[in-house]
């Protein structure tokens, strides 16, 4: 890379970070305005917006949907074609235009004032035709574009992002979003295997490798290999979990009467375990980090066993 390309990308990131630094100066009460709008809707936060805005708005409408505010986005010149009727008296529109007058935004602004459809505009230009008809102005930096003819949108729409992400994080923290509300909307591929709770892996009841602190060796030996999860659980006559003997238990004490002793005198006690509503991430990170390098954690509520977790049931579901 020549000097000169390292000294275009800075210009081009400093002239961006001031728009961002601008726009964020501005901010004033009718952030909150928006997101009450958004926040109280009863129906979906419509997105709209055409050329690179629609290409920011598609973006936004998607980061809202993922993170519990119902959202999509609609294309202004669709909109003039039928898809109109998908905007109802219950949703709210978010309308993005850098200068805020482009025609084809013109039929959903009618349409949101006929119905009384909440209107957030999006624009640097509070006086253009989106800017007066907008109920909530949210203003974008009038600052110019960091593409050297000032002309290809660039510092506009990386604040355009921006404020979207703003929106979005906010009403995140207003409803209280959790990790479990986005795993439920994020089911698939590595991020829904990062965020799957220990109890949506784990093995219960009969799959359970269980014996009592009275049971012979030679038993708990069947049952560890029956259930093929390399260990077996020793409860009380409470069912509360005592201890853990795992294959590496049985080679250390092998003997010519091993297989007689009691199961109590063998098991390592107070073993690891893990509470259901874990992230498998986390029961990955307890079996690694042990010292012993254990390969399953038993799950445990009020002190007894209702699940094991393995470290291939981990490797399966793509988390370790």
């Amino acid at each position: 890379m020549s000097n000169q390309d390292i000294i275009s990308a800075k210009k081009t990131i400093d002239k961006e970070i001031e728009a961002l630094r601008l726009m964020e100066s501005e901010f004033d009460d009718s952030l909150s305005k928006a997101l009450d709008l958004m926040q109280n809707a009863t129906g979906r936060i419509i997105v709209t917006g055409m050329g690179k805005s629609g290409h920011i708005a598609r973006k936004i409408a998607a980061s809202l949907a993922s993170t519990g505010t119902p959202s999509f986005f609609v294309h202004p010149a669709e909109a003039s074609h039928g898809d109109l009727g998908m905007v109802t008296n219950n949703d709210v529109i978010l309308a993005i235009s850098n200068g805020g007058e482009s025609r084809e935004l013109s039929d959903i602004l009618v349409y949101s004032k006929r119905y009384g459809i909440p209107l957030i505009a999006m624009t640097k230009n509070p006086q253009s035709s989106l800017g007066k008809a907008g109920d909530v102005l949210l203003k974008l930096p009038d600052l110019g574009e960091a593409c050297p003819l000032g002309l290809a949108p660039t510092s506009s729409t990386t604040a355009t992002l921006v404020l979207g992400d703003v929106l979005t994080v906010a009403l995140m923290e207003r409803k209280g979003f959790s990790k479990t509300d986005y795993k439920q909307r994020h089911p698939g591929g590595k991020l829904g295997a990062i965020l799957q709770k220990v109890s949506d892996l784990m093995h219960t009841g009969e799959e359970m490798p269980l014996v009592t602190t009275d049971t012979d060796m030679q038993e708990a030996l069947l049952i560890m290999t029956s259930k093929m999860l390399g260990c077996v659980g020793v409860i009380d006559n409470n069912g509360k979990l005592k201890g853990i003997i795992t294959d590496g238990d049985l080679r250390r004490c092998l003997s010519a009467n091993a297989l007689q002793q009691k199961v109590s005198s063998v098991m390592t006690q107070n073993p690891r375990c893990i509470d259901p509503d874990a992230l498998v991430a986390e029961a990955v990170n307890i079996m690694n980090n042990t010292g012993k390098g254990i390969t399953q954690l038993f799950v445990i509520e009020d002190e007894k066993p209702i699940g094991i977790i393995h470290i291939h049931d981990c490797l399966r579901a793509g988390v370790a």
